[in-house]
């Protein structure tokens, strides 16, 4: 795909918009910290009223019409502001709620204390996700500031609860779903691409979670005593989940790839596009041959394929020396990663009745699923967003059909029925999740400055107005 020239001036220097983010970096960063510095940790509850009614007044005072949106559990922040009338609705989605920082012994600072240390700001959250959206904001009150409006519609939508598998935000948006119509929704998260391009994503692949519980005796047991008397739960696992990807690779559960959709000519063209330093990959892993299947590249390995992952496999004793025990349960806790169009209710009843036919007595429990999701590489957004991009950040941004981890953008395209597009500001190394989370501080004023040309870009598309 060939991405059509800027709308922005150029050369980019000689932008006012752009001027304004670079006189205001100093005061851009001190904002950034003070949220930063607010914990809001959901799996704990931790901070999270306080940074909710921090975004309250943060989009409020930038002059968005502002809704909290209660759910069972955290709240949803909604701002929104009109454009000039025909031009898009855009949707602007992040979530304020961040990972715990646990182990904290292993931060070199203290994850919420914001530090910058050899051009990276280090704290938790500052990747994942309030670096991005706060980037986002940014883009919005800087158009706002200097141009005295937006140039198209837009909404924003901040979630609490998207470290935790965003429980509620599904249901959120089905029961708004007039309220939150949008033409595209833009998600800033995730890092850029390895080679550190800038990145615009089409895709997700889902995720299901699910744990496979196998017991035994009443009790551990004396493996000379009782072996061969009492079942052992570790080889009923074993051998179930034999069955269910053989030695070759391939994931053998009946019914488990209905729905699967292959990529369309041009995607595959796409992802032939995408840069691969193979072997310094691997070396970077420390392997010497990629998994099984053999024959599948590196990329359609992560946007093409599902996968069937066991997490641990958990029973008996672990320590150090022997202990000649017959263990009395055992648990393998699984992941399956989901691609375009598989449904994870539909995989979740797959693996329960395999496990029926093949271990009839093994206890299956659901812990969580995230149904995949596809915006067509030749939707009409796709052109201004790379477009915008590439403005920003001076280079071609890749175009990739869909990341290999999961995000619930299943909620835009499936629940609200509209494009969702990802485009990432952090850099490839962010540790999110980990201990000394961080983001670029180049790659942050870079965020606010793509969000601007993303946005001006898109008020050039017409045929969009869904009224903000």
């Amino acid at each position: 795909m060939t991405v059509p020239p800027s709308s922005l001036p150029l050369p980019l220097s000689s932008s006012p918009l752009f001027d304004h983010v670079e006189r205001h970096r100093d005061a851009f960063l001190e904002r950034l910290f003070a949220y930063l510095r607010m914990p809001s940790i959901s799996a704990h509850g931790t901070g999270i009223a306080e940074t909710a009614d921090f975004l309250e007044g943060l989009l409020g005072g930038m002059g968005l019409a502002v809704e909290r949106l209660e759910t069972p559990g955290w709240p949803v922040i909604v701002g929104r502001r009109s454009g000039p009338a025909g031009t898009p609705t855009v949707l602007l989605y992040g979530h304020y709620d961040v990972q715990p920082p646990d182990p904290i012994e292993r931060w070199v600072s203290p994850p919420f204390e914001p530090e910058i240390r050899d051009g990276r700001i280090y704290a938790r959250g500052a990747g994942d996700n309030k670096g991005q959206h706060f980037a986002q904001l940014l883009a919005l009150e800087t158009l706002l500031a200097v141009d005295g409006g937006l140039p198209c519609s837009v909404i924003v939508v901040l979630e609490g609860e998207e470290e935790i598998g965003s429980p509620h935000i599904a249901e959120v948006v089905r029961a708004n779903r007039d309220r939150l119509r949008a033409d595209l929704v833009i998600t800033s998260d995730g890092p850029v691409h390895e080679s550190g391009r800038p990145t615009v994503e089409l895709g997700v692949r889902g995720v299901l979670s699910f744990e496979l519980r196998a017991r035994g005796a009443n009790r551990d047991l004396h493996s000379g005593n009782f072996g061969g008397i009492a079942p052992n739960p570790i080889w009923t696992l074993v051998h179930l989940l034999g069955t269910m990807k053989d030695a070759s690779g391939d994931i053998s559960i009946e019914g488990f790839h209905d729905g699967i959709i292959s990529p369309s000519d041009a995607e595959l063209e796409a992802i032939a596009r995408l840069p691969l330093d193979l072997a310094g990959s691997m070396a970077a892993l420390g392997i010497d041959h990629l998994d099984a299947p053999a024959g599948r590249g590196y990329y359609e390995r992560l946007m093409a394929f599902p996968t069937l992952t066991i997490n641990g496999l958990h029973g008996g004793y672990g320590g150090p020396g022997s202990k000649t025990v017959l263990p009395s349960e055992a648990v393998a806790k699984c992941d399956a990663r989901l691609v375009v169009d598989q449904d994870p209710d539909a995989v979740f009843a797959a693996i329960i009745a395999h496990v029926a036919r093949h271990a009839p007595g093994v206890e299956v429990i659901h812990q969580g699923a995230m149904a995949p999701s596809k915006t067509p590489i030749d939707s009409p957004f796709v052109a201004p967003v790379l477009a915008g991009v590439r403005a920003a950040a001076g280079e071609e941004p890749l175009l990739v059909p869909a990341m290999g981890g999961s995000l619930p953008e299943y909620v835009w395209t499936k629940v609200l029925g509209v494009p969702a597009l990802v485009v990432p500001y952090a850099n490839h190394d962010e540790d999110n999740h980990a201990p000394n989370e961080n983001i670029e501080v180049a790659r942050f004023f870079g965020g606010i400055k793509t969000g601007i040309a993303v946005l001006v870009e898109l008020g050039t598309v017409s045929g969009g107005g869904v009224d903000a």
